[in-house]
């Protein structure tokens, strides 16, 4: 028994509220990183579909803090969006998976500035407690 033939375009089609946003981001080790809270989407000129809609492409995923935008309203300022280049990602499921580690990111630049200088200066705070 043979399968039919994929007739799907080249990539993959995501719906972004249901396949990225909000969802976790794990670094290519598996640990958490941030969540995605927008993203960064450019058309690509010249791609009309045959209904004559325009593919849109995601160019980078945006994470930051939100929490009183999305309260109060309006949109953060962009100096406050950390972007991650879609070229890191290498798997949309129920988490955002990325091949790169996420303290070369900036998104994680607040947590390693508080395990820096404040857990750090702490009793103990510069050792495993296993």
């Amino acid at each position: 028994m043979s399968l039919p033939p994929d007739e799907r375009p080249p990539g993959r089609i995501l719906d972004a509220r249901l396949h990225l946003l909000d969802r976790q981001v794990l670094d290519v080790d598996g640990v958490p990183t941030c969540t995605v809270d927008d993203l960064e989407i450019h058309g690509l000129d010249g791609s009309d579909r045959p209904d004559g809609t325009q593919t849109a492409v995601v160019t980078s995923l945006l994470s930051g803090a939100v929490l009183a935008t999305r309260v109060l309203g309006g949109r953060p300022p962009a100096s406050r969006w950390h972007r991650i280049r879609w070229t890191h990602v290498t798997d949309v499921g129920t988490t955002v998976r990325l091949g790169v580690h996420g303290d070369a990111l900036d998104v994680t630049w607040t947590e390693r500035w508080v395990r820096d200088h404040v857990i750090g200066r702490l009793p103990g705070g510069r050792h495993d407690p296993g």
